[in-house]
């Protein structure tokens, strides 16, 4: 209960991103996904109080089920990485195994995809 799971890329592996960017004159993109932590599905069953202001008249007392995870649940960054993690392997990328972190994938003509993954922040290079 005390633990909470961040997806948090090694600086390590950054450093050596930008070295291959420069090196092979690859783009590089940062893309921040915005509802990141909202499509991640709970494993156990969570309920929360009735957000203030949203009570329903005469319900006060009642409470809500979530069926998926919200911000400052602890579970969502974990849930979020699960079905990235899934999604990204799912499209033929590979999990790095020195950074769980850290996909690739190798084109046709050779070149590289990168995708470094920071929460629900992400770097992304190719040609």
């Amino acid at each position: 209960f005390n633990d909470v799971f961040s997806p948090v890329v090694k600086h390590s592996s950054i450093r050596v991103l930008l070295a291959l960017v420069a090196m092979y004159d690859l783009e590089l993109e940062q893309l921040d996904v915005k509802t990141a932590f909202l499509h991640g599905e709970l494993e156990e069953q969570i309920y929360m109080k009735q957000p203030q202001g949203f009570e329903i008249e005469g319900k006060e007392d009642h409470i809500c089920l979530l069926k998926k995870s919200l911000y400052g649940l602890k579970q969502s960054p974990r849930q979020w990485y699960k079905r990235f993690d899934s999604f990204m392997l799912g499209h033929g990328y590979l999990r790095s195994m020195y950074d769980s972190c850290v996909y690739f994938r190798k084109l046709n003509d050779g070149s590289f995809i990168y995708l470094l993954l920071y929460v629900d922040d992400m770097l992304i290079a190719a040609k």
